[in-house]
């Protein structure tokens, strides 16, 4: 059981399929901006953690060393 349109409406089903697949192309594209923002947004984070962590650790080391080199001099 086809049906056949008239060929106004299958121009006009045609506009709109075309229509809806650029809509559908437009948000694919955003979904993808989306998830390499939040991939470098993540990526950031992690390596902000990773610097004061370091930075932390370095201190701590260096008043380590300065208490020993002080109580050397005792």
């Amino acid at each position: 059981m086809t049906q056949t349109y008239s060929k106004p409406r299958q121009q006009a089903e045609r506009a709109f399929s075309n229509i809806q697949t650029q809509f559908f192309a437009k948000n694919d594209a955003v979904e993808e901006l989306e998830s390499v923002a939040y991939a470098r947004d993540a990526k950031t984070l992690r390596l902000r953690e990773a610097r004061i962590a370091k930075e932390v650790a370095d201190r701590v080391s260096v008043t380590s060393n300065l208490i020993a080199k002080r109580a050397k001099m005792r």
